[in-house]
């Protein structure tokens, strides 16, 4: 557990450090990559250790998102501001996000499968219609939310954008760290005990339900840390900015990286955030007629990731980090060997 801590702090310090490397839009995908970070790695966990698939994970991205607008305003109005700002509207995201998904997780404690797929599909596809109707919500336009400025100390050398990436960073190590304390626990343990088989966990003393309900929680907690941290970044949360294609993403990101990898996950929120980006900014580059750039935007990053998905999936089961990792083992392996070549020798 203590190096766990200890890699999570190191990361850390080093993100913080690299942001004063980039300039205002890199420190920009950098918080939006780690707000990706903190849904991807939840989501990741829930299906690779529990078994259950979510395809609506966007909308516990959402309810952070909006509990974080419906905290942070009003105590802005009431002229709290700073650190204290941001955990008001940090607590408002954990206890919707945190609501929400205490009711998907004791559905999910029923549903298998293509039930709890499809639960979560039909919420995710809802989700703009319903929230649209609702005026707590800010109808189709969504809720704004307050500026959080930089401190005064450090105004002189800090930039909105860079400060908005340390907020971003910081609120992802202290999501995703007691994601890979549990990953690597007990809670993992009975968690895999559930997705392998359900009858010979509960011969264990292992209680499937509650496990199940236990791991959709954290990673609903995750996902609506990473909406209000995404709420931060772009100080607003509109229904539209999470819908079906956007829920998709995670998933592709989860699978991509490695399902079960908080590794896995941090690679998979990085390509599904720099991807489309490079993509665009190549079509935009190349010389071709502004009807055809028109068409290729947006369908070429769709079809790049369906491909992406197929090849990863054939050729790397266990992900991108899978991969990585099975090379690290094949070159332990042969060093082990050759080095016990020459003592294996002298015996003889």
């Amino acid at each position: 557990m203590k190096n766990i801590f200890l890699r999570a702090a190191l990361i850390t310090v080093l993100l913080l450090a690299l942001t004063f490397l980039f300039d205002s839009f890199r420190n920009y995908q950098l918080a939006v990559i780690a707000a990706t970070f903190c849904t991807v790695a939840g989501l990741s966990l829930l299906i690779g250790l529990t078994g259950q698939l979510s395809l609506g994970h966007a909308v516990l991205m959402a309810s952070g998102g909006y509990g974080y607008a419906l905290s942070a305003g009003p105590a802005a109005d009431a002229g709290v501001d700073g650190s204290a700002l941001v955990l008001i509207g940090i607590l408002g995201a954990i206890m919707l996000s945190g609501a929400v998904g205490t009711l998907l997780g004791l559905a999910s404690a029923r549903l298998r499968g293509p039930y709890l797929a499809g639960l979560t599909l039909a919420l995710v596809i809802a989700l703009p219609a319903f929230a649209s109707q609702l005026r707590i919500l800010g109808g189709e336009q969504g809720l704004s939310a307050p500026y959080v400025a930089v401190p005064e100390l450090l105004q002189s050398f800090i930039a909105p954008e860079q400060w908005h990436a340390w907020i971003a960073v910081l609120i992802a190590a202290l999501t995703v760290t007691p994601l890979a304390v549990m990953r690597a626990g007990r809670a993992g343990l009975r968690m895999r005990a559930v997705h392998g088989d359900e009858t010979a966990a509960r011969l264990s003393g292992v209680v499937p339900g509650r496990v199940k309900v236990g791991a959709f929680i954290a990673s609903s907690l995750a996902a609506g840390m990473g909406g209000a941290a995404l709420c931060i970044i772009t100080q607003s949360v509109t229904p539209g900015g999470y819908d079906l294609a956007f829920s998709l993403l995670l998933l592709v990101a989860a699978v991509v990286g490695g399902l079960g990898s908080i590794s896995g996950a941090a690679v998979g929120s990085a390509l599904i955030v720099l991807l489309p980006w490079l993509i665009d900014t190549a079509i935009s580059a190349a010389d071709i007629s502004s009807a055809l750039q028109h068409r290729l935007s947006g369908n070429l990053t769709l079809l790049i990731f369906g491909i992406l998905v197929i090849v990863v999936t054939i050729m790397w089961p266990g992900g991108l980090a899978g991969a990585v990792q099975s090379r690290f083992v094949r070159r332990r392996r042969r060093r082990t060997r050759t080095a016990d070549k020459p003592e294996h020798a002298t015996t003889s």
